[in-house]
């Protein structure tokens, strides 16, 4: 396609933090379409960032529309959906959420959409793995935000701890966003030590549970997370769109398991290229096998109207 146009579709907290975020730096998009349930809601979003075109950074159009917009896109990124409660977990949202998918994807391939499907919508591997199956698309054009959020999260805690930027820390959060996320802790380092060299047992263990929770915490005090996902996604975009082959823990599908979890993946213009081959520890195998587990009996949960 390469006119570098994406889809936002759903213009609540996150979906609107999307484009404002791609309007506030330097981006590859040119084109930004928003669409919504509410189109009252999409339009007024729109007319809100133009009026910010001419201070901003980068210069692109932006409009709202519908899902036949979606024909010339290159990618679709779908934020819509039930909004994740205090104290609700993300599983909870799952049948209301796979409803609204189903309906959403086939009206999006109805418009002739060829492009790559952006899933951030909770419970987010689930959805990315119905996305998959509602569209038909090669496995390689359906990616989740995946764990990047949580290892975002994950980097600055580490960071925060020794006193260094961010941006110098490598490690992933990896396996179902949510509740049985897990840190790879035998493969985080900082300018080549490890961390589990330099942190103690306590303080990781500490650092990853405080990781898994964070989002419960941000929504227990201002009923949504949508700064950081959105600040995430867009470095997915900008991934896809110049073809940076970045290594992101995206979640996409796994042909040993038959899910879809976070991982580092190797992400281009056509998607997904490939899934790292990692060594990891038992103890972690142990912990990524349950959060599979988790995701599996989630998939075979949902029931279908039809």
């Amino acid at each position: 396609m390469d006119n570098n146009k994406v889809m936002i579709v759903g213009t609540g907290n996150v979906g609107a933090s999307i484009a404002f975020a791609a309007l506030n730096q330097r981006t590859a998009i040119n084109e930004i379409v928003l669409t919504d349930i509410v189109a009252e809601d999409a339009e007024g979003e729109a007319m809100d960032l133009r009026d910010a075109l001419a201070v901003a950074p980068s210069y692109l159009k932006i409009s709202n529309g519908t899902y036949q917009d979606a024909r010339d896109c290159d990618i679709v990124v779908i934020t819509a959906g039930a909004a994740q409660k205090p104290g609700e977990s993300r599983m909870e949202l799952l049948n209301k959420n796979v409803q609204i998918l189903q309906n959403m994807v086939g009206q999006i391939m109805n418009s002739g959409f060829n492009g790559i499907f952006l899933v951030v919508s909770n419970p987010m591997d689930v959805l990315t793995y119905y996305t998959l199956k509602f569209s038909g698309f090669p496995t390689e054009k359906v990616i989740g935000s995946g764990t990047v959020l949580d290892s975002a999260r994950l980097k600055e805690r580490i960071a925060s701890y020794l006193n260094i930027n961010p941006k110098s820390v490598n490690a992933y959060q990896v396996g179902e966003h949510g509740d049985t996320e897990l840190t790879l802790w035998t493969l985080a380092d900082v300018g080549g030590q490890r961390v589990s060299e330099i942190l103690s047992e306590e303080i990781r263990t500490g650092i990853s549970d405080f990781v898994k929770n964070e989002a419960y915490a941000i929504i227990d005090k201002k009923k949504a997370t949508y700064y950081g996902i959105a600040t995430c996604v867009l470095q997915i975009i900008n991934s896809i769109l110049n073809d940076e082959m970045r290594i992101l823990p995206v979640s996409s599908f796994d042909e040993f398991s038959g899910v879809c979890f976070g991982w580092p993946t190797v992400v281009g213009r056509k998607g997904i290229i490939r899934r790292l081959d990692l060594k990891i520890s038992e103890r972690e195998g142990i912990e990524l096998q349950k959060s599979i587990n988790t995701l599996t009996t989630a998939i075979k949960s949902v029931q279908m109207d039809n």
